[in-house]
Parts: C-alpha cells; structure tokens; sequence
C-alpha cells in the first residue's frame, strides 16, 4: 500500500533561496494534502445529506465522535513505532474522515463564501509559515514553553466562554488562536524538518513512512485549527 523507498532530496529554487526538500518531507506533505482532500469530500457529502447531518447533530453521535478522535490521535502518536505502515495509514484516513463527519455542520452553520474566505486565507498563512518554518535559521524551538502556554490558556478560555457566551471574548479568542497555530505552523515544520534530516530514520525503510504520517497529523492539525479560528473570526454565519 505504501511506497518505502526512499528517494534523494529535491532542490527547489525559491527566488534564489536553495531549498532541499528531503523525501521524508515530501511524503508529509502528500499525506497531510490527501487527509485534507479526504476531510473536506467528507464534510461535503455529509452537509449534502439530510439524514447524515441529522445524525451528526445527534448529541451521543458528536459527542462519541469527539472522542474517537482524541482516541485515534492519542493512539497513532503513541503506537506508532509498533504499527505497520498500513495501520498508520489507515488510521490517519479514519481520522480525517471522522473530521470531515463532524465539520459537515460548518456548510450548515456558515455561507459557502465564508468558508472560501476562511480556506484560502488559511492556505495563504500556512503555506507561507512552513516556508519560514522550513527555512529560518533561528531555533524555533526555544518558544516551545510559550507555545504550550498558550495553548493551555487558550484552551481554557475557550472552555470559560462557553459558560459567558461572551461575543467580544470570542473575537479575542479567535485572534489568539489564529496567532498561536500560525507560530506553531513554523515550530512544527522546522521540528519536522530536522527529523527528516536524520539520516537514520531516512534509512529506515518502516520507519521513515510511519514517521511521515505522524508528522503530517501535526500540520494537518495545525491546518484545521488554524482554519477553524479564521472562520469564526470571518463570522458571516447563515441567517
């Protein structure tokens, strides 16, 4: 199901800056690019169906797919140097599917124009951030402690105004996360970057593939929030 084979990296010119995207790298951007395309085909189809989406909106179903996943995130981070591959794979899709499931409310709750608005500009900031994430010289990983901060307060406030329902602390909360998971959009491909540099883990045959999907579930969620944040921050849900 899986290619293990490893090729030799790929210099890419981009204006006058030399770049060489290793193969590990690639293969994390091919994955994270399918969990995506597989999301957003989800969500679609289940926003176009009356009976998936009353299912979606079943509070045991949401809640139990919530769960599943944390589950499924938990359980690739965590065994992945136990599975195969496969496993991995499949697993990944499983998750981008049950995201696609759960998003499908969004074409229900926001104008297609909205969600567009929301997709290209977080396409813009993340291309542009594992650009810089890609190249920069600075060790991003001195920030680790104040991006784990604030993404514990960021957590809790979120959890705080859904008791106030608070607009303006809403619009406060989209902002920061917009600024958090586009610093972390950096942090990780760098993170991600000096992993495939190490010349073990490309020579590994089972392992480099395994390691590539864990490292596309990072930017995939990267992604998706930083999407989310954008959108609640565009407003323009239906009347």
């Amino acid at each position: 199901m899986f290619n293990s084979n490893m090729q030799r990296s790929t210099p890419l010119d981009m204006s006058g800056l030399q770049v060489e995207i290793r193969p590990l790298m690639r293969l994390v951007y091919m994955w994270m690019t399918v969990g995506l395309l597989v999301t957003a085909f989800i969500a679609m189809m289940v926003s176009g169906s009356e009976a998936l989406l009353s299912l979606v909106l079943n509070p045991v179903v949401l809640i139990g797919s919530i769960i599943g996943q944390l589950a499924l995130v938990v359980a690739i981070n965590a065994g992945i140097r136990r599975m195969s591959p496969n496993l991995a794979g499949i697993l990944f899709f499983v998750y981008a599917g049950l995201n696609g499931f759960i998003f499908s409310i969004i074409f229900v709750a926001y104008s297609l124009g909205t969600i567009s608005l929301a997709f290209l500009t977080t396409a813009g900031l993340f291309g542009a951030m594992t650009v810089v994430g890609y190249t920069t010289k600075t060790d991003l990983t001195q920030y680790r402690s104040y991006f784990m901060m604030a993404l514990i307060g960021l957590v809790i406030a979120m959890v705080v105004n859904m008791f106030l329902g608070s607009g303006p602390l809403d619009f406060v909360i989209s902002i920061i996360g917009v600024l958090v998971f586009t610093g972390l959009t950096a942090y990780d491909t760098q993170k991600i970057k000096e992993m495939a540099a190490n010349p073990t883990i490309e020579a590994d045959g089972s392992l480099a593939p395994k390691l590539a999907i864990v490292g596309a579930l990072t930017l995939y969620l990267d992604f998706i929030n930083l999407f989310l944040f954008l959108l609640r921050l565009f407003g323009g849900g239906r009347d």
